[in-house]
Formats: C-alpha cells, sequence, structure tokens
C-alpha cells in the first residue's frame, strides 16, 4: 500500500484491529475509538475497575500500529522532570547533555494518571496540546502522532488527584472500560488462565501491520472527507444544546465542536465513506462530551448521569436527513 487513500483507510483500521484482537479479547469498540483518536490527532483516557486489559489494550495497540510504545506508571512522588527529561552535567565534556524522559516515545501509556499530583499532571498539558516539550528554555518537538493513552482508577478515592478541566479537555475520549460479557470472560479465563509467563503483545503474536509513514497518509487521507454543510450544522446545534441544557451547569466550548468534527471525519473514514453521516457524529458524541460537561446542583440531588443527558440531547436535536 504505496499511497493510502480514503477508501484504504478501513481495511487498515480492521488490520490492527485483528492484530489487537489477538491478546485483547472483546473491547471492539474501544479499539475503534483509539483508531479514531489516532487518526484525528487525539488522546484518549480510559477509565475502569482495574483487571480489565487497559494496559495489555494499549501496548496491543501499539505494537500493531507500528509506533514507538511507552509507558509511565504515575504514582505520588513522581515528578515532572521524571516525564520530561533533564539536562544533566557530563564531567567529561564539561556541558550539559539532554536526557530524554519517557514522554519522548509515540504512543504513552500514562499508566493511572490520576495518582499523581497536578504539578506532574500539567507537565503533560504542553506535550499534548502542542506535541513539543521545553526544557530549560529549549523547545523539543515530538513525534507528529505522540498520542497518549491515560488511564485511571474510578473505584478509589484515597490517594488520588482528580484531573483538573483544562487537562480533561486535552483528551478526545473518555472512554468507560467495563466487565466482558459472560461468554469473553469464558475465553479470557480459557485462552490466559493456562498462561503462566507475562502476557504481552509480543507473546501473543501481535505483529506491526503498518508503520509511521503508511498512518501519516491515512491520516491525510481522512482530511480529505467531506463533510457537508447540514452535517456542520448538526455539530454546532449538538454542541450548543449541552450549554442550553438545565441539566448542565457547563456546556461544551466551540474547541469541542472542531474537535467533533474531526473526530467524525476519521470516524467515517474507518467506516468506508469519504463523507460523513449523522451516524458518525451520534457515534462518537457521548465519549467526546462527557469530560467536558459539569452537571447543574439539581441534577447531581436527583442522580442524573452525563451519559444519560448526553442521550436526550442527541435526540432532542434534529439530525439531518
Amino acid at each position: 500500500m504505496c499511497c493510502v487513500k480514503v477508501t484504504d483507510v478501513q481495511a487498515l483500521g480492521q488490520a490492527i484491529s485483528g492484530e489487537v484482537a489477538k491478546a485483547v479479547v472483546g473491547q471492539q469498540e474501544l479499539v475503534n475509538r483509539l483508531l479514531v483518536a489516532l487518526m484525528a490527532g487525539g488522546h484518549v483516557l480510559l477509565e475502569g475497575p482495574p483487571g480489565t486489559a487497559k494496559t495489555l489494550l494499549a501496548q496491543c495497540f501499539a505494537r500493531a500500529t507500528g509506533l514507538q510504545f511507552g509507558r509511565i506508571q504515575f504514582t505520588p512522588d513522581l515528578m515532572p522532570g521524571d516525564i520530561l527529561g533533564s539536562n544533566l552535567f557530563n564531567f567529561q565534556t564539561s556541558a550539559f547533555t539532554l536526557t530524554r524522559g519517557p514522554i519522548f516515545t509515540e504512543i504513552l501509556l500514562a499508566d493511572e494518571i490520576n495518582r499523581t499530583p497536578p504539578k506532574t499532571q500539567a507537565a503533560l498539558l504542553q506535550a499534548m496540546q502542542e506535541r513539543r516539550v521545553t526544557l530549560d528554555g529549549e523547545t523539543h518537538h515530538l513525534s507528529p502522532r505522540f498520542t497518549v493513552i491515560a488511564t485511571q482508577n474510578p473505584i478509589e478515592s484515597q490517594g488520588v488527584y482528580p484531573l483538573p478541566e483544562a487537562q480533561l479537555d486535552r483528551f478526545l475520549f473518555k472512554l468507560a472500560v467495563g466487565y466482558p460479557d459472560l461468554d469473553e470472560e469464558r475465553r479470557i479465563v480459557a485462552g490466559h488462565g493456562s498462561l503462566f509467563e507475562r502476557i504481552d503483545a509480543e507473546r501473543m503474536g501481535v505483529i506491526a501491520v503498518c508503520n509511521g509513514d503508511m498512518l501519516a497518509q491515512a491520516i491525510s487521507a481522512v482530511s480529505t472527507v467531506t463533510m457537508a454543510s447540514e452535517i456542520v450544522d448538526y455539530i454546532v446545534s449538538l454542541v450548543r444544546a449541552t450549554r442550553e441544557s438545565p441539566d448542565l451547569s457547563s456546556g461544551a466550548s466551540p474547541r469541542a465542536a472542531a474537535l467533533l468534527a474531526r473526530a467524525s471525519n476519521a470516524a467515517a473514514a474507518l467506516a468506508g465513506r469519504d463523507y460523513v453521516i449523522p451516524d458518525d457524529v451520534q457515534s462518537i458524541a457521548a465519549d467526546l462530551l462527557r469530560h467536558r460537561l459539569l452537571l447543574s446542583p439539581s441534577a447531581e440531588i436527583d442522580g442524573r448521569q452525563v451519559d444519560a443527558i448526553v442521550a436526550d440531547l442527541i435526540a432532542s436535536v434534529e439530525a439531518p436527513r
């Protein structure tokens, strides 16, 4: 595949999904969202209980895409320099030498990101937004494919530092990782229960089906997907409806609307189309909006959930035919 066209993006996505499926049972929707984020240049926050293959999913996804993989295990004593790196004095050369931190990779797994203090969390802000970092006044560029896949455990409330809104907004999607269904769990136990060695992407036979150049071409092809003016109006109406809802004290920003359009282009290409339809927008709207909305006090008292409110908004805003 020397030149990736829009019609090739779906096949590429299916090939990547097929490799991930060698190690990760189920979770097809999560893999699709990771593909959409990669094609749209966004980052993903995975939230779910321990033992639901969040780390393995990120590792397998990186290996299947042929991108360099890095991992940071976030802890309360982690410092910004541990992520970004630092300039260390070399006594042999009498000069400072840059020691690059683990952020200098292509797919970065930020494991349990809410276990580290805000100062360290903020070290990711510039990198996630601009794909570059500044060390001692000097700017260092990251890979154009730099993607953060962060995880957090929603169960524990002690010893954690909730991500501030400014950082949450840097994530394209916030995905809820649930437990597998009965059949999937049986397959997990049957397939992994007899393995006594460490389970990782390489041991499970996951191979790279593309590389950075191929992904760059695919992303360039996604940018040619057609979005009709009616779809643009629909996205704007949907996002503006979040600001007018009495159940929400804070709605989504214009940036969220632009990201929703970009992600919809990627979703359309991965579905095998060179044009966007309302289903593309609706399929990803909840994952893109849920972490950008704040419940009103009355909605909190009533026990309402953001996902239910977004579903109601999608149903109430008329989609183009």
